[in-house]
């Protein structure tokens, strides 16, 4: 038992058995906005690469672009990774734009699917609210700085500079093959397996052994929940949704005081949908947009401006939405702008329908209230007289002559705290 137990420890301790053991590769899927919460997730899973000594990070990616300050995160961390970086455009149909150009060229080894595309990462699609202008001494400085460190990663990584330049100053474009064609990436693959084969035995600068990626165990890393959550906020259509669902909320506070619940919800909506601007980067012009049509619409309940003051209002919060995220090469899909003011509107329809409704009801309250409620009279009423209505005894004035004392009655009108009363079944 003791001699057994002693060979079994030699064969885990032996180099050859050790050498013997598949490879491991961490892989992390992205598809979405470049974002604080997708920085955070790269940096986890490198970190956790790094930590369980595997062969190799593959990232995955899909992105139409992003913050810069996002992107400079990610790069910095694939440059200080203890591990190979391997950034993997897919599947088939996506692309690395704005952002994701930095990103993909700042790997250890790029790669590409067929029918994906890079490029377009020109600096207006790379500014915060307000940071980027059309033209001007502050456009130029945005997007020189943008060039030179594309053009540095590009030089870090044996990269193709001339075009890392056209890139950002002329927002160029290219396929996959083209990109191969032009030292923009490293290789083309058509899957996940076609990859892992052209990597296995390769040279990285920077790395003193080959790639081993031959029968690789390869382990997915997933996001957290927390994650999730926040990248699902820096979607344009959530954002949107949610700035919808906010001013709702808060139309429905505004017209019945004291639900508590919708001016809550509103609330905490618009909080997340501010978050979700903030990360997004939305336009200036589209904010303001829709900051005048929720001022239109609560001017529309104050005034009752006849719908024209909602129209304009709707109008506005169209234009809003659909300029809030073009300047960052990001934009609201058609559907979901529909849905959302189709949420606007409906909300708005309900309230005004109940306004309506109220002020075309009768008061319920008061001596107007009673109009066209029984009673009996008190004393004679010739013409003045004494009734009980509802049981309160009221001064009354006959509207049809004399009314006998024990009479029933209809109230036809209120004079303050006069009523003026009929015999009932009587009209006037």
């Amino acid at each position: 038992m003791r001699f057994s137990r002693i060979f079994l420890t030699a064969l885990l301790a032996c180099p050859a058995l050790a050498c013997a053991a598949p490879p491991r590769i961490l892989l992390a899927r992205y598809a979405g906005v470049i974002s604080p919460p997708a920085a955070e997730y790269f940096g986890r899973a490198l970190a956790a690469a790094q930590r369980n000594g595997d062969n190799a990070a593959v990232i995955e990616l899909d992105t139409p672009g992003g913050l810069d300050a996002s992107m400079r995160e990610i790069v910095q961390a694939i440059f200080a990774s203890k591990v190979p970086v391997v950034v993997y455009v897919a599947p088939q149909g996506a692309r690395a734009a704005s952002a994701g150009v930095f990103i993909t060229m700042a790997a250890s080894i790029a790669a590409m699917a067929p029918g994906t595309n890079i490029g377009a990462a020109h600096p207006v699609e790379l500014g915060g609210f307000g940071s980027a202008k059309s033209s001007g001494t502050e456009a130029a400085k945005i997007k020189n700085d943008a060039a030179a460190y594309l053009r540095a990663i590009a030089q870090k990584r044996g990269r193709n500079q001339a075009w890392a330049t056209e890139a950002v100053k002329q927002s160029a474009s290219i396929t996959a093959e083209e990109a191969v064609r032009k030292n923009v990436v490293d290789l083309e693959a058509d899957d996940l397996p076609d990859l892992l084969k052209w990597l296995n035995g390769r040279k990285i600068p920077g790395f003193s052994r080959p790639l081993e990626t031959r029968g690789a165990a390869v382990a997915f890393f997933p996001m957290s929940g927390r994650e999730k959550i926040l990248c699902a906020l820096a979607d344009p259509s959530v954002a949107a949704i949610l700035m919808t669902l906010g001013v709702s909320g808060l139309l429905i506070e505004f017209y019945h005081p004291g639900l508590a619940f919708p001016g809550v919800a509103g609330a905490t909506a618009l909080i997340l949908a501010f978050y979700s601007f903030q990360t997004l980067s939305v336009g200036a012009a589209g904010f303001l947009l829709l900051g005048l049509g929720l001022v239109l619409f609560l001017l529309e309940f104050k005034f009752h401006g006849f719908g024209l003051l909602a129209i304009s209002g709707a109008a506005a919060a169209t234009l809003g939405v659909a300029m809030l995220f073009r300047r960052s090469g990001i934009a609201v899909p058609w559907l979901s702008l529909a849905t959302a003011l189709a949420i606007l509107g409906s909300t708005f329809a309900a309230l005004a329908a109940i306004v309506g409704r109220a002020l075309g009801r009768r008061p319920a309250t008061g001596a107007e209230g009673l109009v066209g409620a029984r009673g009996l009279a008190e004393t004679d009423i010739d013409p003045e007289g004494k009734v009980l209505v509802e049981g309160a005894l009221w001064d009354a004035r006959s509207a049809a002559g004399r009314i006998a004392r024990g009479s029933a009655v209809e109230v036809a009108a209120a004079r303050g705290l006069l009523l003026e009363v009929r015999p009932r079944g009587e009209k006037t």
